[in-house]
């Protein structure tokens, strides 16, 4: 712990959580526009479906804390969406199952404060083709579809309207690109860098157009520590600092027309 507490951000999901902060991730992304505004904290699980989720749902966000996340940006699907394995076992979770679990999740992280926000993510599209590219025939049988993600990510949509919480349709938005396909996946399934920066930007749409208060947008939080200081450069007056705690670098600018 540190002295100071800014309002936290958790990323909770699977592999598509684990992987944000690989180099363009969009969890990195997201950490680095919010710097000295929120700390974005990583809560990722590799291959996890909502059954393994449920089962660590109240260490990753338990209630007897005395304070809670600003943000929970929650993500499973993909791999619940996979086809069933014969031997019984595997990551596929049925779809009634599926939206069950996600709904006693999200009604679990809404009962952490009444200043807890959610954002959803529903499934990415996958790239099938480029999946058996890279993985051969390993996964035949319990197979990750194009249309399974559909399916998946259209019934996690109508629950979050369902219990007015947020959710980005990934499915539709990566879609919209023209060549979605071969530019926004690193194996088919995870997203790249160009994937990635579709999903910043669609959460950074759902936070400057809703009316929460205070305000999670990142040009509407305030930096930690923004008082001037005589201790800051020098400024062309050479009689004044230039105080830097609200600059906002060169790479960050093609995030200000969202």
């Amino acid at each position: 712990m540190v002295g100071t507490r800014r309002p936290q951000f958790v990323l909770f999901g699977s592999s598509v959580i684990q992987m944000s902060f690989n180099v363009g991730g969009w969890g990195a992304f997201l950490a680095d526009l919010y710097a000295r505004k929120a700390d974005v904290l990583l809560r990722g699980y590799s291959g996890w479906n909502t059954r393994m989720a449920r089962q660590v749902l109240d260490k990753v966000f338990p209630k007897d804390q005395p304070l809670h996340p600003s943000l929970v940006i929650l993500y499973f699907g993909g791999n619940d969406a996979t086809k069933p394995h014969p031997s019984g076992i595997g990551a596929h979770v049925p779809l009634p199952e599926y939206i069950q679990n996600m709904r006693r999740m999200i009604a679990h992280i809404k009962g952490l404060s009444d200043e807890t926000r959610i954002i959803c993510l529903t499934s990415p599209p996958v790239n099938e083709a480029r999946i058996r590219q890279v993985f051969g025939n390993a996964l035949d049988d319990q197979a990750r579809t194009n249309e399974g993600c559909c399916i998946y990510s259209e019934k996690l949509v109508e629950l979050c309207k369902e219990m007015d919480v947020e959710a980005i349709n990934l499915w539709t938005a990566i879609q919209e690109k023209e060549d979605w396909a071969d530019s926004c996946f690193i194996d088919g399934i995870h997203l790249s860098s160009e994937g990635s920066q579709i999903v910043v930007k669609e959460i950074l749409k759902v936070l400057k157009r809703v009316d929460w208060e205070p305000s999670l947008y990142w040009l509407k939080m305030p930096s930690e520590f923004p008082d001037d200081s005589p201790y800051y450069v020098v400024g062309p007056d050479g009689k004044t600092t230039v105080n830097v705690s609200n600059h906002i670098c060169s790479w960050q600018r093609g995030w200000l027309d969202i």
